[in-house]
């Protein structure tokens, strides 16, 4: 097992509340789980996102924490949040990642792996986890 080590599990999720598809507006949820995998008690500092819709509009954002919070988590601990953005396009994709401190100073980045932003339809829409 990595001394360092965040993962992270991505749960997205189409808002069609939250959409305008005639203003090509489309809203998207994501629920991520991050995990200290690794054995060394370690704080998220920051985040760092490339989002990209169907045309290859880019975005960048970068923050502190997350929602809020920059988590501290034991080896073996967990943190869940929820998040948002929107699209011009009804479909993209998203990934990042975490810079991470240890305890004993050493510094990190857990990488958050590509997901799909995409619109559904209908009562039963597909659901898509990616790790």
């Amino acid at each position: 097992m990595p001394k360092y080590q965040f993962s992270c599990e991505v749960v997205p999720q189409y808002l069609p509340e939250q959409s305008e598809p005639r203003a090509d507006v489309y809203g998207f949820s994501y629920t991520i789980t991050i995990t200290n995998t690794g054995e060394v008690t370690a704080q998220l500092i920051s985040r760092h996102w490339l989002i990209t819709d169907a045309n290859g509009l880019n975005e960048e954002v970068k923050g502190l924490g997350v929602v809020g919070n920059q988590p501290v988590l034991k080896p073996g601990e967990s943190f869940q949040y929820t998040s948002g953005s929107r699209l011009r396009t009804p479909s993209g994709t998203m990934h990042g990642s975490f810079f991470c401190v240890a305890e004993d100073g050493e510094r990190f980045e857990a990488p958050i792996p590509l997901f799909v932003l995409e619109a559904t339809h209908g009562d039963n829409p597909p659901k898509r986890v990616l790790h």
